[in-house]
């Protein structure tokens, strides 16, 4: 193993946090597009550039759990990172990426596209209290106080 459990389970918070913070953004964005204070090739624009370090992001927590031997919340979070490969590998040639600004208003791609962003947002929320609760069990399984022999406490610090 690499990183301790606890190590592990802070930096996965830290990146389900950083994707947390993401997909809110992308909320706000598709909102504001929805209301008509962004146009369409700004709205994409921005959220595009935001697609590639989202999936980078769940791909390295998912690395992280397989390498350190969590196979299970691996295996939970493999549906997710091949959700947004499909979403990645479907975009129509001659689009400009999964949010295209000429068909963004064309055939409830807008909802789509928010309806989305809910789902990763409740899948993610989920998750970063899973590894809340995971970090807090290996903290508590650890020896915080160093000891040499199970009836003696160290008293040098």
């Amino acid at each position: 193993m690499i990183l301790s459990d606890p190590l592990l389970f802070a930096m996965s918070i830290a990146d389900t946090g950083a994707i947390l913070f993401l997909l809110v953004y992308f909320v706000i964005t598709l909102s504001d597009l929805e209301c008509d204070y962004l146009n369409a090739q700004q709205c994409c624009s921005r959220l595009n550039q935001w697609v590639l370090p989202k999936i980078i992001a769940h791909v390295f927590l998912s690395f992280l759990l397989l390498i350190h031997g969590h196979w299970i919340l691996m295996l939970l979070n493999l549906p997710m990172a091949a959700w947004m490969a499909y979403e990645v590998v479907t975009v129509p040639s001659g689009n400009l990426g999964v949010y295209d600004p000429t068909e963004i208003h064309n055939r409830g791609q807008l909802k789509k596209h928010m309806r989305d962003c809910m789902i990763y947002l409740g899948y993610y929320l989920i998750f970063f209290f899973m590894y809340l609760y995971c970090m807090i069990v290996s903290l508590l399984k650890e020896d915080p106080i160093n000891r040499k022999d199970e009836g003696e406490i160290m008293t040098d610090f």
